[in-house]
């Protein structure tokens, strides 16, 4: 008998004790978090509810990042942000310093502010082109699809056309391009619960011997010269050419004007 009431009293006071924590549990303190806009600042804020515990500072982090913090012992924080809720989305912890240590989230939410991760691809023809876009912002796009100008939505069931999606990037592969068919505009569209977001990459579709033409313009300036110089040493005029009749005349001219001055020299004499 006193070994079953010792039970049922160990019983009672682990009833009492679960009964406690529970209601310290449910009184727990709550926070409300706001985000306002006002003359190109967002101004974010945490406020607790009472009862709370001693609070001895606070902490506002950003991906892990500390981005603010003091000593106040206030319920209320806020910290402020310069720009657009478009440049800044994301989850902000605000960070009560107490006994335990208490966490609030503040959320920046936005549609898609979808980007191409390049704005201009090329590719050779028949081989396989790659359009890339992604999506920085929060929350993440839920739902991706892919357009071409005058062609429409493209799906991966055409077999030309391959897309891979994750939260934040989608890819477009598209096998063995043409330059009639492929070259164009594409158009990247991120869907997510506040709205949908777009880009635009522009392919351009080379042939197979664009990398010759390089090398082919300098073979044909080499051959244009060298026809040029070709043309104008045959169109030379005869007297600029060296005639071998030309070294032997001279001499002979010499000569006979000697011969003249030795006989004005002897008639002098005489």
């Amino acid at each position: 008998m006193a070994a079953g009431a010792a039970g049922a009293r160990a019983v009672l006071a682990l009833l009492v004790l679960c009964s406690m924590a529970a209601g310290a549990a449910g009184t727990s303190p709550e926070i409300t978090a706001h985000v306002t806009e006002s003359s190109g600042k967002l101004i974010l804020s945490c406020n607790m509810s009472a009862p709370h515990p001693a609070i001895t500072g606070h902490k506002w982090i950003h991906k892990d990042k500390i981005l603010e913090q003091d000593e106040k012992t206030g319920a209320f924080t806020s910290y402020v942000i310069d720009g657009k809720r478009e440049e800044h989305s994301g989850i902000y912890e605000c960070v009560y310093e107490a006994n335990p240590q208490i966490r609030g989230e503040v959320n920046i939410s936005v549609a898609p502010q979808v980007t191409a991760y390049k704005k201009s691809e090329h590719g050779n023809e028949g081989d396989t082109g790659v359009l890339t876009c992604k999506n920085p912002s929060f929350p993440a796009v839920t739902t991706w699809s892919w357009y071409k100008s005058g062609h429409g939505l493209l799906e991966n069931a055409s077999g030309r056309y391959i897309i891979k999606s994750s939260g934040n990037k989608t890819e477009l592969r598209i096998l063995k391009l043409d330059i009639e068919q492929d070259t164009g505009d594409y158009f990247c569209n991120g869907t997510n619960s506040y709205g949908t977001g777009d880009a635009t990459v522009n392919l351009r579709v080379r042939s197979r011997l664009a990398a010759l033409w390089p090398f082919l313009g300098i073979v044909a300036e080499v051959l244009v010269l060298v026809t040029i110089i070709f043309i104008y040493e045959k169109r030379r005029k005869p007297d600029e050419v060296p005639d071998d009749d030309d070294g032997g005349s001279a001499p002979l001219k010499s000569n006979a004007t000697n011969h003249k001055d030795k006989n004005v020299r002897q008639r002098n004499a005489n």
